[in-house]
C-alpha cells in the first residue's frame, strides 16, 4: 500500500483529500504544518507529498526545498496560488507536480495515482527496455539514469523528460510533446514555462558530472534536443554508446 502525506493549514481540504485517497486504497498521512510535515517524513515511509503553499510560520517552497535535500520523492503542490509566477516557483523548488484550488477531486486523484506507479518505476510494457542516446543511458524498468557511466539523481518528472530527449535519438523534441511526455497530460500556454524550469535543472545536474559540455540544446521555436556527440574522456563511454548511437 503506497502512504501519501497531505499537508495544509485547511482541516477540511486535509480530510477531504485523505478520504478521496483512502478510497482507492491508499493510505494517507495528515497535518497542518510544514514543520509536522518534515517531522512525519522522518519517522515514516512515504511515497508521495501533497503540499500547501500558502501556510504559516513555514510556506510550502520551504517546505519543497528542504523535502529535495535529502529526497527524490514526488511533491504534488495544492494551492489556490494560480498565477504562472507562482507555478513556475514551485517547480524551481523542486515539485513534480502543481494543482489549483478549487479541484476536480477525479482528476486530482489520477495525478496522485500516476506519480505513484511512475515512482515505482511501474511505466508498462516497455519497461524492460534501456534507452541510450550518445552519452546518457536511462533504464526504464528501474527508472534510473546515468551519464557518461555516472548516475543522476532525478525526480519522476526529471527522469520522464531525459527519456523524452534521449527517444528521439538527438532531434528536436518540441516542448509540447515533452510536456504531455513529462507531465502526461496536454500542455497549456503556461506549460512552456514548466518545461523551461525542468531543463534549466536537468542541465544544471548534468553539468555536474560534465561542466565542459552544454548536454541539452535550445532549438529556438521548437524546443530542445540533446547534444548525441558529446563525450567525456575522463568517463569512455562502453563501445556500444559512443558517437550519436540511440
Amino acid at each position: 500500500m503506497s502512504t501519501v502525506l497531505i499537508c495544509d493549514d485547511e482541516p477540511d481540504v486535509v480530510a477531504i483529500v485523505a478520504e478521496l485517497l483512502r478510497r482507492e486504497g491508499i493510505e494517507a498521512l495528515t497535518c497542518t504544518s510544514g514543520r509536522a510535515a518534515l517531522a512525519l517524513l522522518e519517522e515514516h515511509d512515504i511515497d508521495m507529498v501533497v503540499l500547501d503553499i500558502m501556510m504559516p510560520e513555514m510556506d510550502g517552497y520551504e517546505v519543497c526545498r528542504r523535502i529535495r535535500a535529502t529526497s527524490q520523492v514526488p511533491v504534488l503542490f495544492l494551492t489556490a496560488k494560480d498565477t504562472d509566477i507562482s507555478q513556475v516557483a514551485g517547480f524551481a523548488v523542486g515539485a513534480d507536480d502543481y494543482v489549483t484550488k478549487p479541484f476536480k477531486p477525479r482528476g486530482l486523484v489520477a495525478r496522485i495515482k500516476a506519480h505513484l506507479r511512475r515512482a515505482r518505476g511501474h511505466a508498462g510494457p516497455e519497461s524492460a527496455t534501456v534507452v541510450r542516446c550518445g552519452p546518457v543511458t536511462c533504464d526504464l524498468m528501474r527508472r534510473t539514469a546515468e551519464l557518461m557511466d555516472v548516475a543522476l539523481e532525478l525526480t519522476p518528472t526529471e527522469f520522464d523528460l531525459l527519456v523524452a530527449l534521449a527517444r528521439a535519438g538527438g532531434a528536436a523534441v518540441p516542448t509540447g510533446e515533452l510536456y504531455r511526455s513529462a507531465w502526461h497530460e496536454d500542455p497549456l500556454p503556461s506549460s512552456r514555462n514548466s518545461v523551461m524550469v525542468y531543463i534549466r535543472r536537468l542541465r544544471r545536474k548534468l553539468a555536474a558530472v560534465d561542466p565542459a559540455s552544454e548536454h541539452i540544446v535550445t532549438v529556438w521555436g521548437v524546443g530542445y534536443r540533446l547534444a548525441t556527440g558529446v563525450c567525456n574522456t575522463k568517463h569512455p563511454l562502453p563501445p556500444e554508446t559512443e558517437g550519436s548511437s540511440c
